[in-house]
This record gives C-alpha cells, sequence and structure tokens, in this order.
C-alpha cells in the first residue's frame, strides 16, 4: 500500500483513481498523519449496498436494510453443512 500525501491526491486525482480502479490501495497522509485509505471496492460491497463506516465508528446493525430470501435458514444450513 502506497503512502501519498493529500496534496498529491489532489494534484494527480485522475491517475491516483486509475490505480485504484486497476486494484492498487492508497494511505493518504496530511502533515505527516494518516487521514484516509483510498482502495477499490469488492463487488460484496456494491452488491451489499450497505452503508460504510468510518473507521472507528460503531455500525449501526439496525439501520442495514432487511435481506429476504427464498430459502429458509435450516435449509441454507443444511447446505452448507453437506458440503464440507
Amino acid at each position: 500500500m502506497r503512502t501519498i500525501s493529500q496534496r498529491e491526491l489532489r494534484n494527480d486525482n485522475a491517475e491516483i483513481m486509475r490505480a485504484v480502479e486497476a486494484g492498487e490501495s492508497f494511505v493518504v497522509t496530511r502533515n505527516g498523519t494518516t487521514i484516509a485509505v483510498v482502495r477499490p471496492i469488492s463487488d460484496a460491497e456494491v452488491m451489499a449496498g450497505l452503508p460504510l463506516a468510518r473507521a472507528g465508528e460503531p455500525a449501526d446493525y439496525r439501520s442495514w436494510p432487511r435481506v429476504k430470501t427464498a430459502t429458509d435458514t435450516a435449509n441454507v444450513l443444511a447446505e452448507l453443512r453437506d458440503e464440507r
């Protein structure tokens, strides 16, 4: 993971976003202090459509949408156990 300054992120934004799109991650610093991580978002995160929590903040799971499936939990567990 490459470390870049906030200024570098601002000045080379397009190049850095292309690198992120290609799978690279960056730690962003301001005055030598780490302030962010810029990384590709996984397909699972996109598909889930769940809000992303900030570092250090507890996630409020109650606000997440409920997921309904055609299969009940007992059948899912039975299927998983058969795959072992």
